[in-house]
């Protein structure tokens, strides 16, 4: 198979391809020893479909209404009724609400999503995770949730890896959520995700789920993250939104060669079009000659 199939021949490609050409160059100035080669993805909206909700979003919108439905108390308390209702509008708008500055309804979620399972052991929710990527499908796009990872992002990711390049998710998504599907849907193994998580307490010879927050992987945390777990800075970086906006200029800011990517959602047609919660590293995509990858223009196909 060519490489990266399934991106448009035009400056994006061209970028990408000329970008890994210099650094594995090992008689050229801008050459970089493999073990430098690090490159952090985001993974909502960049690895895989983000929209009309996120895919942690659903799996964690069933079980509130699991517990609303055994305990009445709950029923009309947020995000609780909306759970039971089918609003996923109530989180979307949450989250948009969030990138805007405002989290008074992403902090009323964001408890609900703690409590929603704890007291598991980690080996239980890597269960239930697995049991919900079984059936679970898209909204509106008519195919499980694991074939909806972008197909050129897959490409990226395997022509990366044949030239020396060792890749980690960098996502505000959980980590425990994306652990059990990232080594089927992308062949990056569990150690090598990194994301938001809560706090695990060690009982009886196992590790069990709390309802504190311990990190949420997103703005600038990420580049602290990533540092904490990989101990370089890497030198390239894809992302699709406001929240992978500091991860972006933490590759940017290297000493070295390196290179930013940002994946744009403007293909109503084959996925989704949208800029909402995007304008900030848009504009600063622009500002500094950034990769964007336009989904309309740049990916031949969508979907693996």
């Amino acid at each position: 198979m060519a490489e990266l199939a399934s991106w448009t021949d035009g400056p994006t490609k061209s970028a990408i391809v000329d970008f890994v050409g210099r650094v594995t160059a090992a008689d050229g100035p801008d050459f970089v020893e493999p073990e430098e080669r690090v490159a952090v993805f985001d993974n909502d909206g960049t690895l895989w479909c983000e929209k009309p909700a996120y895919i942690q979003l659903d799996f964690l919108v069933r079980r509130l209404a699991q517990l609303a439905a055994a305990d009445a108390a709950l029923a009309d308390r947020q995000p609780y009724a909306a759970a039971a209702a089918g609003d996923l509008s109530w989180f979307g708008d949450a989250v948009t609400r969030h990138y805007n500055g405002d989290d008074s309804a992403m902090k009323v979620l964001a408890g609900g999503i703690l409590a929603a399972y704890s007291g598991l052991t980690v080996e239980e929710h890597s269960e239930r995770v697995q049991a919900f990527f079984a059936e679970a499908e898209h909204p509106s796009l008519n195919r499980r949730y694991t074939d909806c990872g972008y197909a050129p992002m897959l490409e990226l990711l395997r022509f990366l890896e044949t030239n020396g390049f060792t890749n980690y998710i960098a996502s505000g998504g959980g980590r425990d959520f994306m652990r059990p599907v990232a080594s089927q849907m992308y062949g990056i193994p569990p150690e090598r995700v990194i994301g938001s998580s809560v706090g695990l307490d060690f009982m009886d010879g196992h590790l069990r789920t709390t309802s504190t927050p311990e990190f949420l992987d997103d703005g600038p945390v990420k580049p602290v993250r990533i540092w904490g777990r990989v101990g370089r800075r890497p030198i390239l970086a894809a992302g699709n939104s406001n929240g992978d906006l500091e991860m972006l200029q933490f590759v940017d800011a290297g000493r070295g060669p390196s290179l930013s990517i940002l994946v744009r959602h403007d293909d109503a047609d084959r996925e989704f079009d949208y800029v909402a919660g995007a304008e900030k590293a848009l504009d600063e995509a622009k500002n500094r000659g950034w990769t964007v990858a336009s989904i309309r223009d740049d990916w031949t196909t969508v979907f693996a």
